[in-house]
């Protein structure tokens, strides 16, 4: 099986690079093509490389577009006439639908949407398929997939809130342990990188105990939270206060998808 990758942005390179390094694609079946040449010409030792996204789409099986809503549309237009027959693409953006995509060039499609934890190989990547792609291209996509970590498919209407518990979540994650932190660090003498391992710790520690034992984040406060201790302290301020800012949070994200989703969708109907 033959995978091209067209893009070599910030989640271009992290496919490209772990589908060579983990040994997924050979070196001489991976393929990549980026807008701008001479950012990619320094890759012949990890993959062939194309001058343009025709030519790699005329050799691949499974071709991976790692690039912006904006620029889909022209990429669809140029490789169409190239793809194979069998060939599956992959977009790897949520925001432009199937139907969008195949106003250009109907075939059959997946998307596949991984997080920053992909750099380490333990990324959750969602994919979903349309109509067109068979149990085939599913376990072939699947099996590409798993060098960046699990994967997930959903249909593509939950693919926004998916995107939000799993792209997006490191993000909202960092934002929340960052302040945190420096709630914490205004109010002890702990140095600043004690306090983040700490918290990293505690993090992780906590995962791997509700996954080992089967347990619920509410299991969780309940064991920690004994009557009149700290932990029932502090956790009724965030059981009060916490859940209207998490609905705020979501009601923003979903409104900037829906902004994002419409743009693109409206450069697919010109």
């Amino acid at each position: 099986m033959k995978v091209g990758v067209i893009g070599y942005g910030s989640i271009g390179k992290v496919v490209l690079e772990k589908l060579a390094r983990s040994g997924a694609v050979a070196r001489e079946d991976l393929y990549v093509s980026n807008r701008t040449y001479e950012k990619i010409a320094h890759l012949g030792d990890l993959c062939r490389v194309c001058r343009s996204s025709g030519a790699l789409a005329a050799e691949t099986d499974v071709i991976f577009l790692c690039v912006r809503p904006a620029d889909i549309r022209a990429v669809l237009e140029e490789i169409g006439p190239a793809v194979r027959e069998d060939a599956l693409l992959v977009s790897l953006n949520e925001c432009v639908s199937f139907a969008s995509m195949s106003r250009i060039f109907p075939h059959k499609m997946a998307k596949a949407i991984p997080n920053v934890a992909a750099e380490i190989g333990q990324s959750q990547t969602l994919v979903c398929y349309n109509a067109l792609a068979g149990e085939g291209d599913r376990a072939a996509l699947g099996g590409l997939l798993g060098c960046l970590g699990s994967v997930i498919e959903l249909p593509e209407e939950e693919l926004a809130m998916g995107s939000e518990l799993v792209s997006c979540m490191p993000g909202f994650l960092g934002a929340l342990f960052d302040a945190l932190g420096r709630a914490a660090g205004e109010r002890t003498s702990i140095p600043e990188g004690q306090i983040l391992e700490m918290l990293l710790g505690s993090l992780s520690g906590t995962a791997a105990l509700m996954r080992e034992r089967g347990l619920s984040f509410v299991d969780v406060a309940a064991r920690v939270a004994t009557r009149g201790g700290m932990t029932e302290a502090g956790a009724a301020v965030l059981a009060e206060r916490f859940p209207a800012v998490a609905g705020e949070m979501f009601d923003r994200t979903t409104r900037r998808y829906e902004e994002i989703a419409r743009r693109a969708q409206a450069d697919f109907q010109r």
